[in-house]
């Protein structure tokens, strides 16, 4: 298990988690689908200054990220059409007819749909205990979404939210197949391209902009809660997959609920304590999975940041960077060894 990446996917989490309650306090001032776009923009934003005027300020690292290819953006469009306009459209349509307490039942799903559209789908491989580990993830979250009994007076509405669930979780897969990308590039892209879509989409609605206040807020808001957040779930992704890190990105909830008890004061009730246990038995199976089998690399080429490890022993021409991490071109060759891995871009092989 690589627990770097796992504490990046809690910390995105965290992240977003706590913007939820900040974008509830904003929803007064602006319209919801003005806000999701005032978000976006505000994290496609600030992602742009940080990749422009922070990262060269940096050494190391930083500095050692490959650019998006061009076969990448095929897989980014689709991601952006999926997760930041079919998403939010979809959730704001259903929200409109339907109960609260149903609708955030309802967006549990998203860790759900990531999970199994990995597995089924995108043919990630997973095991019983990471499926049981989801599982409890997955009632943590709606234990803690609980806030009476639903109504589903209205298939519609429902229907709407569950298809927003779908684009979020076809957003995670899709933009995993770019994960080896600088992700920063990736969420300014995403945040500048569904950022004004989904601002045009409020105006058509009859919105209007808000204060220079809540403009400003929202902008904060978006660069740290889906901006900072969402570069740091990318980074995730490419070493853990795709259903490990949606798996972790399913504290969300919890972890804003935290905040919330922390900074706003609010009680704290068995319903909170119960998510929380779950959730820490789902995290604890994940964080602890250990997988080792025998396993086939094929040949492939490709280009990312990179140390000398195991899988990288390959040959450097004179004009390749020196030091590490560096990124450049390389080649694997075929390989076929046993050692502890989990599916990152090296390990899509099947099961």
């Amino acid at each position: 298990m690589n627990h770097h990446a796992a504490i990046l996917a809690l910390i995105s989490a965290a992240l977003f988690g706590l913007s939820t309650p900040a974008a509830k306090g904003l929803l007064g001032a602006i319209h919801p689908a003005m806000l999701a776009g005032l978000l976006y923009c505000g994290a496609g934003i600030g992602v742009a200054i940080l990749r422009r005027v922070a990262r060269p300020l940096l050494a190391g690292k930083a500095t050692s990220e490959a650019p998006l290819a061009s076969h990448d953006i095929p897989w980014l469009a689709a991601a952006i059409v999926a997760g930041g306009i079919a998403g939010p459209l979809l959730l704001m349509f259903g929200l409109q007819t339907t109960d609260a307490a149903a609708a955030s039942l309802l967006l549990t799903l998203e860790g759900v749909a990531t999970a199994l559209l990995a597995w089924f789908v995108f043919h990630e491989s997973f095991d019983r205990r990471i499926a049981l580990g989801m599982v409890c993830l997955v009632a943590g979250a709606v234990i803690l979404s609980w806030s009476g009994t639903p109504t589903l007076d209205n298939v519609i509405g429902p229907t709407a939210i569950v298809g927003a669930c779908l684009a979020w979780g076809l957003d995670n897969n899709l933009t995993r197949k770019v994960s080896l990308a600088d992700p920063l590039q990736i969420v300014e892209l995403k945040g500048l391209v569904a950022g004004p879509v989904n601002i045009v989409i409020g105006l058509w609605a009859g919105a209007g902009f808000p204060t220079i206040t809540p403009l400003v807020l929202a902008g904060v808001v978006g660069f740290l809660g889906y901006g900072v957040s969402l570069a740091l779930f990318v980074y995730a992704l490419r070493h853990l997959g795709t259903a490990r890190t949606g798996a972790y990105f399913s504290t969300a909830p919890f972890l804003g609920a935290i905040a919330a008890l922390i900074f706003l004061q609010e009680p704290l009730t068995y319903q909170l304590a119960l998510a929380g246990i779950l959730m820490l038995v789902g995290v604890w199976l994940h964080l602890t999975e250990t997988h080792v089998h025998e396993h086939d690399h094929e040949s492939m080429e490709h280009t990312h940041a990179h140390l000398h490890d195991e899988h990288h022993q390959h040959e450097h021409h004179p004009d390749d960077p020196p030091g590490e991490p560096h990124t450049h071109q390389h080649r694997h060759e075929p390989m076929r060894h046993a050692h502890p891995h989990t599916p990152d871009m090296h390990h899509t092989h099947r099961h």
